[in-house]
């Protein structure tokens, strides 16, 4: 028996596939809690970037973010994820449209479209 080469294998099976007429962008909800699993999983490797490094690369700031940055304190307290305790988190994660307006939060940025 003869082998289909990986590459060729998977076009064929794309060939067959039907798409629906209208893609739909994935829910708001299911966006926010892969967000913070893939930051979870970020930080579990290593330090998260902190907020004077972002600041300075050009990455706009959330406001709690913002707070954090300008604060007396370290720079291992600036890599900390806030968002962990942020109520924009929480509230993405388990409603399709929360009532969450901060510039420049992720977790906002989710309910826009696609």
């Amino acid at each position: 028996m003869t082998q289909i080469p990986e590459e060729r294998f998977f076009e064929r099976i794309a060939d067959r596939v039907r798409l629906p007429s209208e893609v739909r962008p994935a829910p708001s909800k299911l966006k926010a809690r892969i967000y913070s699993g893939l930051m979870l999983r970020q930080a579990a490797v290593g330090r998260l970037a902190s907020f004077t490094r972002m600041k300075a690369a050009g990455r706009p700031l959330c406001f709690f973010e913002e707070l954090v940055r300008i604060a007396p304190a370290s720079e291992s307290v600036k890599s900390w994820n806030i968002c962990r305790v942020c109520h924009a988190r929480v509230l993405a994660e388990h409603l399709e449209k929360p009532p969450i307006y901060w510039p420049n939060c992720p977790y906002v940025k989710f309910q826009g479209p696609g």
